[in-house]
């Protein structure tokens, strides 16, 4: 992946070297699953009992941020992916006839506070509806590729992509939506619509892979392999599979490898917004 000298966003916050705590729900992270199955050995434990899907109405405490060092090459790494989001959405909401706003991405090590709740490196990085702010933990780039065997900086990319998804479908209202079915439904029904959601950020990242690209031409061969194979290591199925657990379809809540490089090749072949409509799909 060719991207050392594009753009950098200056939406992002560097917290390293600080911390703090805070009180709260609502996180949507990649590594959600991670968590119950690689972290804390857990199985059939749903997300969006212990961190909660959707917007939540927390305090975040104060914490002391910056910018990035200008000498930290995974900084303007990320930095560099960021700034690449925030121009295809803002161009495709701009098409639409809308304004994008872009998300925050704060830089952290071990815990941090947010509007959700406390973010912990273990949980992977996530997305916070409440605050509308992206939380990285970078040591999880290394845990993607020596624990859960996907490596490469397009990989990466992928992961920051998809929570990136998750704030897109915040602003197009798809948490609120889902809020208000929260506690009408059984946990089944719940974990199903949790794999939807995740099934989408994961097309999302599909459309920003497209639109990347055109732009810029900025990948190398096997980049989007790496990324297929990052969607693949984190489906349920496998994780459940990998680490001794029996596989247990009712209790997925991010899709399994299959569905996950399914749905992210579908934004990266279409591009479009339209053919990430998983709500509406009938087969995942």
């Amino acid at each position: 992946m060719r991207w050392e000298g594009n753009r950098e966003s200056g939406n992002v916050e560097d917290r390293r070297s600080g911390g703090g705590f805070g009180m709260g729900r609502g996180t949507i992270g990649i590594g959600a699953i991670v968590v119950a199955l690689v972290g804390w050995g857990v199985f059939g434990i749903n997300p969006l009992t212990t961190l909660g899907l959707l917007s939540g109405d927390g305090q975040q405490m104060q914490t002391q941020s910056s910018a990035p060092p200008a000498n930290d090459k995974g900084a303007a790494f990320v930095s560099t992916v960021l700034a690449s989001t925030e121009d295809v959405w803002g161009e495709i909401f701009r098409q639409a006839g809308a304004r994008y706003d872009s998300p925050k991405l704060v830089l952290y090590r071990s815990m941090t506070p947010t509007a959700c709740g406390t973010g912990q490196a273990a949980m992977g990085p996530f997305y916070c509806p409440a605050d509308r702010k992206v939380y990285l933990d970078m040591d999880f780039f290394d845990t993607m590729e020596r624990q859960l065997g996907a490596p490469g900086e397009f990989a990466r990319a992928y992961v920051i992509a998809h929570e990136v998804g998750h704030h897109v479908q915040n602003l197009g209202g798809v948490n609120d939506k889902v809020n208000a079915m929260r506690g009408r439904i059984s946990e089944a029904q719940q974990n199903a619509l949790s794999v939807r959601v995740e099934l989408q950020a994961d097309c999302y990242a599909g459309i920003w892979a497209n639109h990347s690209q055109q732009a810029k031409n900025w990948l190398d061969q096997g980049d989007i392999e790496s990324a297929l194979n990052a969607a693949s290591q984190i489906g349920d199925d496998t994780l459940q599979r990998e680490h001794g657990g029996t596989v247990r379809p009712d209790s997925f809540t991010h899709g399994t490898s299959e569905q996950r490089v399914r749905w992210f090749t579908q934004g990266y072949k279409t591009g479009s917004v339209q053919a990430c409509d998983t709500f509406g799909a009938k087969n995942l």
